[in-house]
Parts: structure tokens; sequence; C-alpha cells
């Protein structure tokens, strides 16, 4: 089981509720046009509202388990014409068609480790656009005060009642930074108790590289994208030191990759 279909059960639960980005995703899409493309794209939290706004979209993810997740939730609400689902993993994804908007969001981008990730993966990518395509990354601000957090502590996340299962579930998260490699090792604890009484612990590890503001411009540069602007909220606010998000806008040049 890979790490990531560890959080496919609990993943909607969890992240469903958050919204904050859809409006920023419509509106690109709308200044763009489709076909849009989204590279790991979960259980389809984001694939869903943009197929309901009229966009035909592709869905990139390498895990097995989030994808059956979402083919039933796609099934389910009869999107199928609209939304491709594929199993890939996205420093090399090969797709036969060209988009006018490609997007990783909330940290994805953090989970390609090391610079030869990053930047096979952004040539993957670059391929894939249109010329004058768009690509958006939405990462973390690597607030160095959030990143001393990073000392093993245990924090507890939220819970939430499982339909399904009829258990409470109870999410927990530590981190721990190893800044001379700009990684954090992170490690998810769902705690499910039942009615009966009896609880069921699922462990989900995982490593995320943190990126910087202008490490993130220079890879850009070098895979063969022109920045247009870095943002630091969902609603288009300048970044600054305050910024909660970092999120990149970037277009595909014209030139070839260095």
């Amino acid at each position: 089981m890979s790490d990531f279909d560890r959080f496919a059960r609990f993943y909607d639960l969890d992240y469903e509720p958050f919204q904050e980005d859809v409006a920023l995703y419509l509106g690109l899409a709308e200044r763009t046009g489709g076909p849009l493309l989204e590279l790991g794209c979960g259980t389809g939290r984001l694939l869903l509202p943009l197929a309901r706004a009229g966009f035909d979209i592709t869905g990139v993810d390498m895990s097995p388990r989030m994808l059956e997740v979402a083919q039933a939730k796609v099934d389910e609400a009869g999107l199928g014409e609209q939304i491709t689902l594929v199993q890939a993993d996205m420093r090399e994804v090969q797709l036969p068609q060209q988009y006018r908007l490609a997007f990783i969001a909330i940290n994805s981008f953090m989970h390609l480790l090391t610079l030869e990730d990053q930047l096979a993966a952004l040539r993957a990518w670059r391929r894939l656009l249109s010329p004058g395509g768009l690509l958006v990354i939405d990462v973390d601000n690597p607030d160095p005060r959030h990143l001393l957090e990073a000392d093993g502590r245990l924090d507890m996340q939220g819970s939430w009642f499982d339909p399904d299962t009829g258990a409470t579930v109870l999410k927990q998260m530590s981190r721990t930074l190893d800044a001379a490699r700009q990684l954090q090792q992170v490690l998810f604890i769902y705690d499910e108790i039942f009615p009966d009484g009896q609880m069921r612990r699922t462990l989900a590890p995982f490593p995320a590289r943190t990126l910087h503001r202008f490490e993130g411009e220079l890879l850009l540069d070098k895979a063969g994208f022109v920045l247009e602007q870095v943002y630091g909220s969902y609603d288009l606010d300048p970044f600054d030191s305050a910024s909660e998000r970092m999120i990149f806008v970037a277009r595909r040049a014209e030139r070839e990759p260095r």
C-alpha cells in the first residue's frame, strides 16, 4: 500500500470541506478556457466543480485507491464525459492532448523531493500545455516560525463522523524537519472509534520538501516557463512575509527548457 492509498478512506471527509481555492481555479479556467489538467487530483475535490462549470478536465494521480474513489464520484455525478482520470507518475506523465491550464493544488508539489524530480515534473507538464498555457502551483509559504514547530510534537488536526462506518475519526499530525535538505517527515494518525468502543489506528507517513519563493521562480525559468505572478492567498493578494500561501502562476514560454 502506498502512502497515498492510506489516505484514500479518509481524504474526502478530511479535505472536502476545504473550498477556499475553488473560485481561484474557476476564475483561471474561465480566463484560459479548457481543457484543464490537474496534477495530484486525489479523490476529485476540484475535478467535480470544474466539470460542473462546463470544463473538460483530466486528473492525474499515482494512487490507485484515490482514483477509485474519484471514479465512483464521477460516475455518481454523471460527469464521465467531462472528466478523465489517469494513473501516472506526475514526473513523467504523457497524455495524448494539450491543455490550456494545468494546476497542482494544496501542497502536492511538495511531494517532489529532489531538484531532479521537480524539474522532470515541470518539463513534463510544459509539454502538456498549449503554447501560452498557464501552470499554477500552490504551496505553503515556508514561514520560519511554522517550520520551527516541526519538532516532533503531536498536534490534533480535527475530528469527524464517518457515516459509512459509524466511527468517529480523530486526526493527529506530527512533523520533523531536516532543514539542510528542506525535508519534513510528516505523519498523519487517524484513529477510528467505533460505536462498540473498538478503535482502529491508521498511520500515514510521507516526506515533503519545502519550496522557497526564488527557488520556485528559478525552477520555473529553467523548465521553460515565464512567471506571471506570485500570490499570497486564494483571493490573489500580493505575496509577502505574512502570506499563508505561495501561489505561482506561470505561462509556458516559447523557448525550450534550459
